[in-house]
């Protein structure tokens, strides 16, 4: 078990620059103040696969979405579907309410049961009210590593969600094989957790936009980088033998931002991340779950669990303004899964499957003929 992944390079340290708009600090969900980001990964056992004993190549990541308790003080969110063959738990409740009342968890399609299981119980010993004087469905969502990894094995226990729960932190966020992207696959080479970030000025004020994304989908031939068919040139790295699964895969996308809005503004904001997926490939395959999460952690937008007001006043951005937002989601996703790609290192799972990272001199090499390396 491990949470990060140190030194692990990014698509603009290879000299690509995706877009046009200004990344935050880190580059990251965390640029967004308050947003915290946690990893447990969870790697063992080599060799045949035996359910139950491994290999294992799993975890979780959490996400909180402010400074605080989610329970406590809600955040208005919403949720978009572009394929809908997988999983996001709660999303009933969020369309309804337009809000998030939990931490977000991402981890792998069999291990769902276990972390909304262990989100309520990490959830109990902080709200006393919990299960008497309120109830809470938790947010979990999933993408299917059973490539890589022995996922009948269900290897995510309750101390992995607690220990990801408990260890998030702002600043740098680890990418790749890290969390609930440890045995993701992407466009045919390893993935798994990526994050980016874009600020915009609205009205004189400086808002950001952060993405984090778990990428398990696309094939080779499919991948374009800054518009260049990169997956077309490298498509012979997997052909001796061709990695990963035959078909689509799924991928997570979380939005964050500090700009005021509502709830349908936020869907608005999923629908556009929808776009930054197209922009690197991605056509979302019949049995590929592509699911967006946006929230909004506005200090003057959150609800508070204990409030007895009649009425709530809230402030939003007018829709005229949020061009710049929806240019910052675009780029931001896009950058998300290829810095997902770029951070990945090769990992060998169960039954000797491989998962190859992709190769970064190649990748150079293409930009540069198609003038797109800085």
């Amino acid at each position: 078990m491990g949470s990060d992944q140190a030194g692990t390079p990014r698509l603009r340290d290879l000299g690509i620059v995706f877009g046009t708009l200004p990344p935050g600090d880190c580059n990251a969900i965390t640029d967004v103040a308050g947003v915290r980001v946690g990893h447990t990964t969870v790697i063992h056992g080599d060799g045949p696969l035996r359910v139950g004993d491994g290999p294992a190549r799993t975890g979780v990541t959490a996400i909180h979405p402010h400074e605080g308790s989610a329970f406590a003080s809600l955040v208005p969110a919403a949720i978009g579907v572009l394929n809908g063959a997988g999983e996001i738990t709660g999303r009933s409740q969020v369309d309804e309410y337009g809000l998030l009342e939990t931490p977000i968890l991402i981890t792998n399609t069999l291990s769902v049961g276990v972390a909304h299981r262990a989100c309520v119980d990490w959830l109990s010993r902080r709200e006393p009210a919990l299960g008497t004087d309120h109830f809470v469905v938790p947010v979990v969502a999933e993408t299917f590593d059973g490539y890589l990894n022995d996922a009948a094995g269900q290897h995510v226990l309750p101390e992995h969600v607690w220990a990801a729960l408990d260890g998030a932190s702002d600043g740098p966020v680890a990418e790749g094989n890290v969390g609930g992207g440890t045995g993701m696959m992407l466009f045919g080479f390893k993935g798994g957790i990526g994050t980016a970030s874009r600020t915009v000025v609205v009205a004189d004020r400086r808002h950001t936009v952060g993405v984090l994304v778990q990428g398990n989908f696309g094939r080779p031939e499919d991948l374009l980088i800054d518009g260049v068919p990169v997956g077309r040139e490298l498509v012979d790295e997997l052909v001796a033998p061709r990695t990963g699964p035959a078909g689509d895969g799924s991928v997570i996308v979380v939005i964050a931002t500090d700009a005021p809005l509502s709830d349908r503004q936020l869907g608005r904001l999923c629908r556009r991340g929808m776009l930054g997926l197209g922009r690197i490939g991605a056509t979302a395959r019949n049995s590929s779950g592509d699911l967006l999460l946006a929230f909004s952690n506005a200090a003057e937008n959150r609800v508070p669990r204990s409030t007895d007001a009649a009425v709530l006043t809230t402030t939003r951005l007018a829709d005229g303004r949020m061009d710049g937002l929806f240019q910052a989601t675009v780029e931001a996703t896009a950058e998300a899964v290829l810095n997902a790609l770029v951070a990945a290192e090769t990992m060998t799972g169960r039954d000797g499957n491989t998962g190859r990272s992709l190769p970064h001199d190649r990748l150079r090499v293409a930009m540069r003929r198609h003038g797109r390396l800085g």
